[in-house]
């Protein structure tokens, strides 16, 4: 059974790092919530680290910028593991081939595409119509606010044509402010669900989980995994990633399932608990919002 805390305090002094999710966590998607922000902050006064582990399909660059946008100061962190970083690693290193189909925002997410220093020798990658594709990449819907079954048709297709989906925020939701929207994770599960083959580089999967600690260690220090706590707000995501690492986790009720665990301050204890059962996840804390 989870055990329910009030405060990070209570319990940061037993982890030397932190790997802490961002959307729903740290932020909403348009402006950061103070108190998250104060708690990171005063945790990295004492000594500990801050990894912020996303999954964002965007380069960590690009993730810096957002978060300097919309005002998550840059003390409260010292590095960043984006999903987006992983599966670019990926489609560089040709794991959907050379010939993409792109499915994501074309303005935002561009920069996807661009080489990465730690690539020795880049694939060529060019984007082409669904018909001329050897693969998929998907960082999100074209429109956020449709349902995703409205990509059946084209996933028909590409099943037929034997593409694997690369999939870089394998998030389901993201609430933005008051809107809810559907992320790639969405599109990857359908595309599953008929018989292709989604791959999956952000939480709950190894690799995003490789690239933080591969960022801690860049920071000079040797934090053992029962050092480290995981925080997030997303039970597929966070929770069951984090357990699978074998590391502690800090589940943020007041998130995606404010909702469904009656989440004001604090979660209702007796919903939180019968909600946890039956998703069959089982984080180490609990806590209403990050604080």
């Amino acid at each position: 059974m989870t055990q329910i805390i009030e405060h990070l305090s209570e319990i940061s002094d037993q982890y030397d790092a932190l790997f802490v999710d961002l959307w729903g966590c740290v932020h909403n998607g348009l402006t950061p919530f103070p108190a998250a922000v104060a708690a990171l902050q005063q945790y990295r006064a004492k000594g500990g680290k801050v990894v912020l582990v996303t999954n964002s399909p965007r380069p960590h660059a690009s993730v810096e910028i957002q978060l300097e946008q919309i005002g998550v100061p840059r003390d409260a962190w010292d590095t960043m593991a984006t999903s987006g970083d992983s599966a670019r690693a990926a489609m560089h290193l040709g794991a959907v081939g050379d010939k993409i189909y792109f499915i994501g925002d074309g303005e935002v997410d561009m920069g996807f595409f661009d080489h990465m220093s730690i690539i020795d020798t880049p694939r060529d990658i060019l984007q082409v119509p669904l018909a001329e594709a050897e693969g998929i990449v998907c960082t999100g819907p074209f429109d956020p606010y449709a349902d995703p079954s409205v990509y059946r048709a084209d996933f028909l297709m590409a099943k037929q044509m034997g593409l694997k989906l690369l999939c870089a925020n394998p998030d389901i939701v993201v609430d933005r402010g008051e809107k809810r929207e559907w992320c790639a994770g969405a599109l990857a599960q359908l595309y599953t669900e008929m018989g292709g083959e989604s791959l999956y580089f952000g939480k709950p999967h190894p690799p995003i989980y490789d690239l933080a600690r591969r960022r801690l260690a860049a920071l000079e220090v040797d934090v053992a995994d029962d050092k480290i706590l995981a925080i997030g707000d997303g039970i597929i995501t966070d929770v069951a990633g984090g357990v699978g690492e074998n590391i502690d986790v800090l589940f943020i009720s007041g998130g995606l399932a404010a909702l469904e665990t009656a989440t004001k301050y604090q979660p209702d204890e007796a919903l939180l608990n019968l909600w946890l059962k039956d998703q069959d996840h089982h984080p180490t804390y609990t806590i209403g919002f990050l604080r």
